[in-house]
């Protein structure tokens, strides 16, 4: 591990973000430029002082999962992320379609859209990152972790994560994630987390065995969802798929559905949920891991 170099590296890119640039206020009286070391370990969901012995040269060797973290929270591209692997002598993660890397555009735009509920996972429906409307309106994945951070894992698993969906829509919701899965297992076959994520949902649900025999598909890009928000009701939302590139990520954004009261309760939400509800101080619940 070369601790100066990603002392160094660490603090200069630290320096060239902009509070703005990550969703945070500006502040007043900055005597530095850039971030301030609290705000960058508040984003990685670390301590100050661990992420200041980082950057002293004094820290232990990260994890990945805390590099990973890092990456994120600075805005890094693939090419820094890597970077930032080697100086901490751990592999750099592949490009495949898997990676769970959310580059510097989506972070920024998952930022502006402070009164929009948005998310973004991978193609197989891991949680990568929320914002605080998303957090407010569905709970918090950041400490979630393992197969629990697969939307249709928990679908499939434990019944209870169906609670905010009327149970007349539960059928649907059920056929519509299956339906994706079939779509993502055929364009990355042989993958063996896919093999594995597959596998593992035929053995652990009846359900979703039965729908996956049926062998319907469809790219899920666009689809209604009636939410049951404990403290503001039923919210009718459309929930708009976006992908990147090569498919591996979608940003997922939920939007008040025309001739519903769905605005007014999502005004609401946003303006009660700090008062309300145990929300992270920043713009973004952090994946953690």
């Amino acid at each position: 591990m070369d601790r100066t170099e990603l002392a160094d590296f660490l603090r200069r890119r630290r320096e060239q973000l902009t509070p703005a640039e990550v969703g945070l206020p500006p502040g007043v009286r900055r005597r530095t430029p850039g971030l301030r070391r609290d705000e960058v370990a508040l984003l990685a969901g670390m301590s100050t002082d661990y992420y200041t012995r980082l950057e002293q040269s004094r820290g232990p060797r990260p994890s990945i999962q805390v590099l990973a973290s890092l990456a994120r929270a600075l805005r890094f591209s693939s090419d820094e992320r890597d970077h930032l692997y080697h100086l901490c002598d751990h592999a750099a993660p592949g490009r495949e379609l898997a990676d769970r890397h959310v580059g510097p555009g989506l972070m920024h735009l998952l930022a502006k859209l402070d009164d929009t509920a948005a998310t973004v996972v991978t193609d197989l429906g891991e949680v990568l990152v929320q914002n605080r409307m998303h957090t407010l309106l569905v709970g918090d994945h950041a400490t979630r972790r393992g197969w629990e951070r697969f939307y249709a894992y928990r679908w499939f698993t434990d019944i209870e994560s169906r609670a905010i969906f009327p149970e007349e829509d539960w059928d649907r919701l059920s056929r519509k994630h299956v339906a994706d899965l079939r779509a993502t297992a055929a364009r990355r076959s042989g993958d063996p987390d896919v093999t594995e994520f597959i596998g593992r949902l035929r053995s652990e649900s009846v359900e979703f065995d039965r729908l996956w025999d049926e062998h319907e598909v469809a790219v899920r890009l666009s689809d209604t969802k009636r939410i049951q928000h404990p403290q503001v009701g039923l919210i009718d939302t459309i929930c708009e798929t976006l992908l990147t590139p090569n498919s591996a990520q979608r940003l997922l954004v939920y939007l008040p559905r025309p001739g519903t009261d769905a605005a007014e309760k999502l005004n609401l939400l946003r303006v009660i949920g700090t008062q309300t509800l145990d929300a992270p101080a920043d713009p973004l619940a952090r994946d953690r891991t």
